[in-house]
């Protein structure tokens, strides 16, 4: 029993003697394990957090890029020469002619007509008066044919080029008769209103129109066009501002800044002039020609991007207008 005795207590020394080295590692990985779980949390929640970041600044770089590479450039102008312009001429379309003359179309009833003007002298080299019932606006020249719309009435005419003769009466599917352009290829046009008219100049029906936008606001009242170097480039009717305007899907992408001209007629004087109206390109030689109604002076521009950042919403208070109704 002794014997037997010494054998359990060896046995049970034994058992306590691995007990303790047995366990002891198990019970020091359970101790771990909560601390590593805990660091393997917080390295997981610093990637997280890493990536997070990286995604935010890769996010807001794009959003960057991506409104830059869209925002229209807004333009201030030079003045390159200024020319004596008739100061009873109710300017309502203006475009280059060649020679350094220019075709006009003015406004009024009973003043309205369609002249051949010197750019040097502001002569008036050919004149064809309109019927007093019609009152001038839009014009643009296809080919040897001079495209002309009224105001109130949708009715426009056709002219010969070369004398000015009228040959052709029509009608056309605008609201009203405002501006017209060419692409040499097909007619621009505007009725006051935001949208810009594409039409067919052989049967002077609309194909296609597009709503003109600048940051998903429409912009009203758009007045003469004129067609330069892909875009049209369109008067609003009552600013001091001109619109660049994509053709293609209305987007407005660029605004000419331009108040100094009718400031500096202002303040010579020359109080009974109307708005900014009237733009002509001359793609020969680059020439950007613009006026206004009843302005004694034709200025040649060129243009130069604006150094000075606009706050938001100044070009929404320079250059657009709520909808004009007669």
């Amino acid at each position: 029993m002794a014997t037997g005795s010494l054998r359990k207590k060896l046995n049970n020394n034994k058992r306590s003697d691995r007990r303790p080295y047995s366990n002891a590692p198990m019970a020091a990985s359970r101790r771990s394990l909560p601390n590593y779980r805990k660091t393997s949390l917080i390295l997981a929640a610093f990637l997280m957090l890493g990536v997070l970041i990286l995604l935010g600044i890769s996010s807001n770089m794009w959003t960057t890029v991506s409104y830059a590479d869209v925002s229209p450039g807004i333009y201030s102008i030079e003045v390159v020469h200024e020319f004596p312009h008739d100061p009873d001429a109710f300017t309502q379309g203006l475009l280059y002619a060649g020679n350094d003359t220019l075709f006009e179309s003015t406004g009024l009833y009973g003043k309205s007509s369609v002249r051949k003007v010197a750019i040097r002298t502001g002569k008036v080299e050919a004149l064809q008066k309109m019927d007093p019932s019609y009152f001038g606006e839009g014009l643009t020249l296809l080919g040897e044919r001079l495209f002309q719309v009224t105001w109130l009435r949708k009715i426009g005419f056709i002219y010969d080029r070369k004398n000015l003769t009228k040959f052709e009466k029509f009608t056309h599917q605008m609201k009203d008769g405002w501006g017209l352009a060419t692409d040499g290829k097909v007619l621009f046009g505007s009725d006051g209103s935001s949208v810009l008219y594409k039409i067919d100049p052989q049967t002077l029906k609309v194909m296609d129109r597009r709503m003109v936008k600048y940051k998903d606001q429409e912009v009203q009242n758009l007045n003469e066009l004129e067609f330069i170097n892909g875009e049209v480039w369109a008067n609003v009717y009552q600013t001091d501002c001109i619109a660049r305007i994509s053709h293609q899907d209305g987007r407005v992408l660029g605004w000419i800044v331009l108040p100094q001209l009718r400031d500096g007629l202002l303040a010579s004087g020359n109080h009974g002039i109307d708005v900014l109206n009237g733009i002509a390109w001359d793609s020969d030689k680059n020439r950007i020609f613009v006026t206004g109604k009843l302005w004694p002076k034709l200025y040649e521009i060129k243009l130069h991007p604006m150094k000075k950042q606009f706050k938001d919403g100044a070009i929404e208070r320079l250059c657009m207008r709520r909808p004009f109704n007669f």
